[in-house]
């Protein structure tokens, strides 16, 4: 379930009091006068069953409560209460399969966003596949994957399509398009010193056996990332962050994308190509099955254009 906390100016009050008591899994609903100091308001909060909470937002939002006060938004792990586990029942549909439309696009809007921390991150698992390709270590390419943030903003991306969010595909695409071409530009520089020295040569890049998946492109790889990507998204919307860990082990978008740079660098045009390939092959497959978990999976109603923020 969830916690449900409204703050609204004093002659919202009864309207929001009045229009809670009415929704199908609420239950038991506070009220606060003048709790609020900014803005100056009461506090009006209640438990609610997840699988209402598409529809209880909207119809906060067509009283304009986002923009007159706030909707907050909160998971409870354990709540003990005859009414609020009735008023549960009474909602239709199951809490595992309620997508909170509101939450999912906050959670992907800050996963998704062109940071400092995205860009390291995203530079040292290409940095950890390129080491690891070289010296065909199956175990550091793993690293890398697990260490990969590009899941963020390829879940972004599906939400936006699915919702028609320009603003929130603008962020994912902007992540993606700067992110990737700055982290595999810094693999290439560093891979250019390390052959300047003596340390990698193009036999390392012929002479891979363990970790040739990466560059090996084909339909398995297709059917891999999109299987891959409908987990990740089921694991986002079902708040199961443990199964992401096996999404990113499944797919090679950072190892593909650090091979790139490394064969790029060292002449081998050939495996670079096969290598940026892979990560196309996988980006697209990830963004594709992600846009077809939200479409048919029992979601509940979207937020229309019009109530969104």
């Amino acid at each position: 379930m969830l916690d449900l906390r409204v703050i609204v100016p004093e002659e919202l009050r009864d309207d929001v009091v009045e229009l809670l008591s009415q929704q199908v899994g609420v239950a038991h609903i506070l009220v606060n006068p003048g709790a609020a100091v900014d803005p100056p308001g009461d506090e009006i909060s209640a438990v609610i069953a997840r699988e209402c909470a598409n529809d209880v937002i909207k119809a906060l939002k067509d009283l304009d409560v986002q923009h007159r006060g706030a909707i907050l938004l909160s998971v409870l792990d354990t709540v003990l209460s005859t009414r609020a586990h009735a008023a549960e029942d009474d909602a239709e549909g199951d809490p595992a399969d309620a997508v909170v439309w509101d939450e999912l696009i906050a959670r992907t809007r800050e996963e998704s966003t062109l940071s400092v921390t995205f860009l390291l991150f995203l530079t040292l698992a290409c940095l950890l596949a390129a080491i690891g390709a070289i010296t065909d270590s199956t175990v550091t390419v793993v690293g890398a994957m697990v260490l990969g943030p590009e899941f963020g903003p390829l879940a972004a991306l599906s939400v936006a399509i699915v919702q028609r969010r320009g603003d929130l595909a603008r962020r994912a695409a902007i992540a993606l398009l700067a992110g990737f071409p700055i982290a595999m530009g810094i693999t290439a520089v560093l891979t250019a010193a390390a052959h300047a020295v003596g340390w990698v040569d193009l036999g390392f890049v012929r002479n891979i056996d363990d970790v040739d998946f990466i560059f090996q492109v084909g339909p398995i790889s297709f059917v891999v990332a999109l299987l891959a990507g409908a987990a990740g998204m089921l694991s986002l919307v079902s708040a199961k962050s443990a199964a992401l860990v096996g999404v990113f082990i499944s797919v090679t978008t950072v190892p593909a994308a650090g091979f790139t740079a490394v064969a790029g660098v060292l002449g081998d045009w050939a495996v670079a190509a096969r290598s940026a390939a892979q990560l196309g092959v996988n980006l697209i497959a990830i963004v594709i099955a992600g846009v077809l978990v939200l479409v048919l999976r029992p979601r509940g109603n979207p937020i229309p254009r019009s109530a969104q923020t």
